[in-house]
């Protein structure tokens, strides 16, 4: 018997001893390494110099709300004047937001009354943007939801605003 248990001992001592020899002693984080933003570089030439830039497609250019939908930018405008809201919206493609002149724009705009509205964009050339016109002011919280349609291709976007 006492043969046995010095055997079995050994045994369990020897496998004790291998699986710690097999166990990975770097410890893990569970914390993400950061990934460095890429900075701005310059490239020069003897003739000329290029910086090339990254650019964040989702800041407002006019000044209103962003919304990035595949390739197409969608930035609304509310203006609350005395009696109405003046609505600019501006429609662009790519990575050089070129304007999109040609799409049918329609607002449905949810009142802070719950009352539902619906208003026609046209396109203004001379500021590369649609406007529409809201014939209402009340005070409160609106719910705006812009859809397009782009040579059959629809995109929408939702806003919200208050006066």
């Amino acid at each position: 018997m006492k043969k046995i248990n010095t055997i079995l001992l050994g045994l369990s001592t020897a496998s004790l001893m291998f699986l710690a020899a097999c166990n990975n002693s770097s410890p893990t984080s569970s914390t993400p390494t950061p990934i460095p933003k890429p900075e701005p570089t310059t490239e020069a030439n003897p003739e000329s110099t290029t910086e090339i830039a990254t650019e964040d497609h989702s800041q407002p250019a006019a000044g209103g709300q962003v919304i990035e939908a595949g390739k197409y930018h969608l930035e609304f405008v509310p203006e609350a004047e005395a009696d109405k809201f003046h609505l600019d919206f501006y429609l662009q493609s790519g990575d050089t937001h070129e304007p999109v002149t040609d799409a049918q724009v329609t607002g449905q705009i949810q009142l802070p009354s719950g009352e539902q509205k619906s208003v026609d964009f046209t396109y203004d050339a001379e500021g590369g943007h649609y406007t529409g016109v809201l014939p209402t002011a009340e005070s409160g919280a609106y719910q705006a939801v812009i859809q397009t349609n782009i040579n059959g291709e629809k995109v929408n976007g939702r806003f919200a605003f208050n006066k």
